[in-house]
């Protein structure tokens, strides 16, 4: 990877957002970044970042996760603050994506660090009536 690559921009559905509240899996911030094109996926992978494709996740399509230990700023189209908003399956947007070198124990690797995010058509998240009743209980 080369050390100064310059971020890149790409447009995708977003699926699992946690930008305001941890994820209880992996204890971190996270999004999924879906249906990505083929130019973005060429693009992401000329940073050295793994991009995936599950065939049990087919609506998925091309993907990456970014995960991030603080809280992620999140905006509209014309400059707000998406903060405190809850963002369901199924919103567009376009992140701004770089890569980073880590190292911890034998492993290493190149993850993804999303420098921005901007919603361009949300789709508000609603807990379904199974989760609300077990948030009730």
């Amino acid at each position: 990877m080369n050390d100064v690559a310059k971020p890149v921009k790409v447009k995708a559905t977003i699926m699992w957002c946690f930008h305001n509240k941890p994820n209880e899996m992996s204890n971190k911030f996270q999004v999924d970044l879906c249906n990505l094109s083929d130019n973005a996926v060429k693009a992401l992978e000329s940073l050295g970042l793994e991009v995936r494709k599950r065939e049990d996740k087919p609506e998925k399509g091309f993907y990456i996760t970014c995960k991030s230990t603080v809280p992620m700023k999140v905006f509209d189209a014309s400059g707000g603050d998406l903060s405190t908003v809850a963002i369901g399956n199924g919103s567009t947007a376009t992140a701004v994506v770089g890569a980073y070198e880590w190292s911890w124990k034998n492993k290493k690797g190149v993850s993804p660090s999303m420098t921005k995010l901007v919603i361009d058509s949300l789709v508000a998240y609603e807990a379904d009536a199974e989760e609300a009743e077990e948030e009730v209980l």
